[in-house]
């Protein structure tokens, strides 16, 4: 990923928890964290293999309030399951690679540097079209059960 994706990157992750934290802003308590407990770099050690790649959470659901970002790595004509829905809201964002993302019996076609929303309850899903591995993140906040 080049210096320009990776900044664009963060741009769109930080605007996106901005936004969740002002609705949670109230909850939040920033002296329960550490530098530490703040700073997630990537380790291929901590990786989760999945059947179509492998998934890294950079936030997990017990990380906050079930506020997750993860990042999946999905091998070329497959894709991490089939369509399905929930009742989160969640956002995609392609940073590598070539997705054919499905949105309640659409398709499109997408690249790099791409976001893609699926609303609560709708049908959706992402599958790896390209002939290299595709890269997005998840960003998503699950409910609470």
């Amino acid at each position: 990923m080049n210096k320009k994706t990776f900044t664009l990157s963060l741009i769109f992750l930080f605007a996106i928890n901005v936004k969740l934290m002002a609705q949670d802003e109230s909850n939040f308590d920033s002296a329960n964290y550490s530098i530490e407990d703040c700073v997630n770099e990537f380790s291929s050690e901590k990786t989760e293999e999945t059947k179509a790649g492998y998934q890294y959470w950079f936030a997990d659901k017990n990380f906050l309030d079930g506020r997750t970002i993860k990042l999946s790595v999905v091998d070329p004509g497959l894709a991490t399951h089939k369509p399905h829905r929930h009742s989160e809201d969640e956002f995609f964002f392609v940073l590598e690679g070539i997705a054919e993302f499905y949105l309640n019996g659409e398709t499109k076609m997408v690249g790099p540097m791409t976001s893609l929303y699926c609303p609560s309850q709708s049908e959706h899903g992402i599958k790896n079209i390209g002939n290299a591995e595709l890269k997005y993140l998840v960003i998503k906040k699950y409910e609470p059960k």
